[in-house]
């Protein structure tokens, strides 16, 4: 499986891809929606780089939202994914204790019950 981050598509190739024209993809990125990576003067964007342009294109197209609309709503879901990551880890911590908490019962109980 490839990493989502790797960088692997030049420009014309993505800009095919989502139908637009490059200069598009140039103006999100002064925008500061995107960054692809460069290698040199070209640009190499990754699946996850097509895969938020994908997400920034259904935003404006689908739902008719502006830039700065787009600008907030890639903030908010950015902010939300970490949360969500953030929770994952409390609750397997929680989960991890949890556990540790009854084997430590049951190590008493069995040690209690032996002697």
């Amino acid at each position: 499986m490839r990493d989502k981050s790797e960088p692997v598509y030049m420009i014309r190739i993505v800009a095919k891809r989502l139908h637009v024209h490059p200069q598009t993809l140039r103006m999100y990125e002064r925008e500061g929606f995107i960054t692809p990576q460069r290698a040199g003067n070209q640009r190499l964007y990754s699946e996850g780089d097509v895969e938020r342009l994908e997400t920034i294109l259904r935003l404006t197209r689908e739902f008719g939202v502006n830039r700065a609309g787009v600008d907030i709503i890639l903030r908010m879901r950015h902010r939300l994914e970490i949360l969500q990551r953030e929770m994952a880890e409390m609750m397997q911590a929680l989960e991890e204790d949890t556990r540790h908490d009854f084997e430590e019962k049951i190590r008493k109980i069995f040690f209690e019950e032996a002697e």
